[in-house]
């Protein structure tokens, strides 16, 4: 049975850090394009972070700069290292692996976390 379980979210003051990491059991990470996705109360979910097999990246414009996506293939786990967070930060974050696209353009997801809270404070 496959899952991912994230760990590292909080509560902390605006400019601060934070750092997510998804460890996942039974699927090798190696394989499979990995994201982290967050959503806020009252907002659509989105995609802030993505790497790919070949580790390369894409992030939101609103975390550019401010998070770094990274993959450990051999300890199957992912990390969002988030500096500078800020109130608009504050949402449930998910990892989510192996990315698909539906016959209407939009991107999903097999396989889901069941979320970790990041709080920021103003």
């Amino acid at each position: 049975q496959q899952e991912l379980v994230e760990s590292g979210g909080g509560a902390v003051q605006s400019g601060g850090s934070l750092r997510l990491s998804c460890a996942a059991s039974g699927l090798a990470y190696s394989y499979y394009s990995l994201a982290w996705l967050r959503q806020a109360p009252g907002k659509e979910r989105e995609e802030v972070a993505f790497i790919d097999t070949d580790g390369s990246t894409k992030y939101a414009d609103s975390v550019k700069g401010r998070f770094t996506i990274s993959r450990d293939n051999t300890k199957n786990t992912l990390f969002l290292q988030m500096n500078s967070l800020k109130p608009e930060d504050t949402a449930m974050y998910y990892c989510a692996a192996d990315r698909t696209l539906d016959s209407g353009g939009s991107y999903g997801y097999n396989y889901w976390g069941q979320g970790t809270q990041v709080t920021v404070s103003s």
